[in-house]
C-alpha cells in the first residue's frame, strides 16, 4: 500500500458514518416532500429553489466528499483536485441560492435563513477550497478541515430539513381545498 493512502484510510470510518448519514437523510427529505405534496403551500418554485433543493444538494455534497475520500487513490493529487472542483461548484451554487432567496415572493428570509442557507454553506465550501489547495503540503490539517466542512454540510442539511418540516407543520401551509 503506498504511503500516501495511509492518511485517507485513517478517515474511513468517519466518512462511512458521514456518507451513510447524508444518504439516509437525503432519502428522508424526499419522503417528507412526498408526504407534504397534498398540502398547498405558499411556497412556489422560487422558494423551493432557494430553501428546499439546497438541502438535498448539501446532503449530496457530503455524500460525494465521503465517496471521494473513501476511494482507493494512489496519490493525494486526485482527491485534492476533485475536492477543489466540488468545493468551487458548491460556492457557485451557494451564490445562486443566495440570489434565489433574495428574489422569493412568497417568503421573506430572516437572519437565521441567511445564516443557514448562505453564510454557513459558503464557509463550508470555502474551507474545502482552501483545504484542497493546501492538501499536498499540509495533508493532516487539510483532512481535518475537509472533515469539519463536510460535517457542517450535514448539519446544515439537518437544520434546514427540520426548519422546512416545522414551517409546514406549524400551519404555514394550508390543507387541500382551503385556498
Amino acid at each position: 500500500m503506498p504511503e500516501t493512502t495511509i492518511p485517507l484510510s485513517a478517515w474511513e470510518s468517519f466518512y462511512v458514518i458521514v456518507g451513510s448519514s447524508a444518504a439516509a437523510l437525503t432519502g428522508l427529505q424526499f419522503v417528507v416532500m412526498t408526504l407534504i405534496t397534498d398540502l398547498r403551500r405558499r411556497a412556489g418554485e422560487g422558494e423551493i429553489g432557494a430553501f428546499a433543493t439546497p438541502t438535498v444538494i448539501h446532503f449530496g455534497a457530503a455524500l460525494l466528499v465521503s465517496a471521494i475520500l473513501s476511494a482507493p487513490w494512489e496519490t493525494l493529487h486526485g482527491p485534492a483536485v476533485t475536492l477543489g472542483l466540488v468545493a468551487v461548484a458548491g460556492i457557485a451554487y451557494t451564490l445562486i441560492v443566495t440570489r434565489r432567496a433574495r428574489s422569493t415572493k412568497g417568503y421573506k428570509p430572516v437572519l437565521e435563513d441567511w445564516i443557514w442557507h448562505s453564510v454557513l454553506p459558503f464557509a463550508s465550501y470555502g474551507a474545502m477550497v482552501i483545504a484542497a489547495a493546501t492538501f499536498l503540503r499540509h495533508e493532516r490539517d487539510a483532512l481535518f478541515v475537509v472533515a469539519g466542512a463536510t460535517l457542517l454540510l450535514l448539519f446544515i442539511g439537518i437544520h434546514n430539513s427540520w426548519d422546512t418540516v416545522t414551517w409546514v407543520a406549524l400551519g404555514n401551509a394550508e390543507a387541500p381545498g382551503e385556498l
